[in-house]
């Protein structure tokens, strides 16, 4: 089966699951893939219990494991998603609330990697599980990352202050950059493991510091110049279909020479794409490039995003549930959401002295702190380690949780907290929500 063979399945799979959605359950979009998704997947697994002889799930993940989920979203899908996230994002909102998405990028990530390891680790040692410090250390990395796809939805709907926006999305697009230079610092830690790109990582603080450096700032440092270069490309002409094309080709150059950099790719489309969402359209633009420009970013986002909740669903059928290993799981659902909740708390708590918030924020925050594909394709990446099947399926439990039922009720959540809410139609500017303070 060729690329294009296993290409033209998942689309076609994932326009029909979303139809279905659209047609019949009209859950938010990532939340009806996944469980369409989900749904088909354990009603396979039925039916092989029931008629084994029929050969449906063998084909089916005979079908998945040709689909390299890691190597499809860390090296793919990953940079038009941050890219088309960032490209939305208002770049003064974020500078105005630097402070707090730095934080909770930042020392809010580190404190739940740390917390998520250390209760996870006792967790684990009581069903049994002989698991090191630096895996369930990795584990914490992985599953600390934030989602914002399902939640972003349900705010523009409701009005939702641009402030709560911009630190929602700032701290998802930056602290999915920051995880994965954590991930891989982590996993270059373990005995034999290459650091990114190949480059060996010294297991000193010096190393670790120059790995910090060289990822986070490399990405940046290559974001800026990149999407610098591609503004001034923009800059001299007014033809919509190019400067499209100068888009597209920014996002697949930059990122594939950040693998041959050694820095992160992530950042660098963070970077990049907030570049190119205000300056670039602010001055580099016509409004009609500016209009092809966002519809084509956002239906590129639509698609793929749509693919991707579809794979979280498929790939369950490639995972070994054991009971014990379900129950790490379930635990990991009430420890990941504690660390979010004290991660949240901590950097809010300290910030208080010169910012005011609602009193909402924690909980708003701590309950949209939804966890996605990252999460588990970080985990897929692993080398092969003791601790890697115990780690998968908690992750996926954990996203799974996540994405159905935080996913599903982040809408009602908000109406609840957020003074002034109502629902409604529209974007996220003005509207009732607006006089929140956040």
């Amino acid at each position: 089966m060729s690329i294009f063979d296993v290409t033209a399945i998942l689309i076609v799979v994932t326009a029909l699951f979303g139809w279905l959605n659209t047609r019949w359950l009209r859950l938010a979009p990532s939340v009806g893939l996944l469980a369409i998704s989900l749904a088909t997947s354990l009603s396979l697994l039925v039916l092989h219990v029931l008629v084994p002889g029929a050969g449906l799930v063998p084909t089916v993940r005979g079908f998945v494991a040709r689909i390299d989920f890691n190597e499809a979203l860390m090296h793919g899908m990953l940079a038009f998603l941050l890219f088309a996230g960032a490209l939305h994002a208002d770049l003064d909102v974020v500078l105005r609330r630097r402070g707090t998405i730095a934080m909770l990028a930042t020392v809010g990530l580190l404190i739940s990697t740390v917390m998520v390891a250390a209760l996870c680790r006792g967790v684990f040692m009581l069903l049994g599980f002989e698991v090191r410090w630096l895996a369930c250390l990795i584990f914490g990395a992985l599953i600390s990352p934030t989602d914002p796809i399902s939640v972003m939805g349900a705010l523009k709907t409701l009005h939702a202050p641009p402030s709560l926006e911009a630190k929602i999305a700032g701290e998802s697009l930056f602290n999915d950059g920051v995880a994965v230079v954590v991930f891989t610092a982590l996993v270059a830690l373990l005995p034999g493991v290459a650091g990114h790109g190949g480059h060996a990582t010294e297991v000193t603080p010096a190393g670790i510091a120059w790995l910090f450096l060289r990822e986070a700032g490399g990405g940046a440092a290559l974001g800026v110049a990149a999407g610098y270069a591609a503004y001034r490309l923009m800059l001299s002409i007014d033809d919509y279909k190019v400067e499209v094309m100068i888009s597209l080709a920014l996002v697949m150059g930059a990122y594939a020479l950040s693998f041959r950099l050694g820095v992160s790719g992530p950042i660098a489309m963070v970077a990049a794409g907030m570049l190119i969402g205000n300056r670039g359209r602010r001055f580099a633009m016509s409004e009609e490039v500016a209009d092809y420009l966002e519809k084509f970013w956002e239906l590129v986002d639509e698609i793929l995003n749509a693919v991707l909740f579809l794979l979280i669903g498929v790939e369950v059928l490639m995972v070994a549930f054991a009971p014990q290993r379900v129950l790490a799981g379930l635990a990991a659902v009430v420890i990941v959401l504690l660390a979010r909740l004290v991660s949240v708390w901590i950097p809010i708590t300290l910030l208080r002295r010169r910012a005011e918030f609602t009193p909402a924020v924690v909980r708003i925050l701590t309950w949209a702190g939804l966890r996605g594909g990252i999460s588990v394709a970080l985990a897929l990446s692993l080398p092969p380690i003791a601790e890697k099947p115990l780690i998968l399926s908690c992750t996926y439990v954990v996203v799974l949780f996540s994405v159905l039922v935080q996913g599903a009720t982040i809408r009602r959540v908000l109406l609840r907290l957020l003074p002034g809410s109502s629902p409604g139609r529209g974007g996220a500017g003005g509207g009732a929500g607006g006089g929140v303070k956040y």
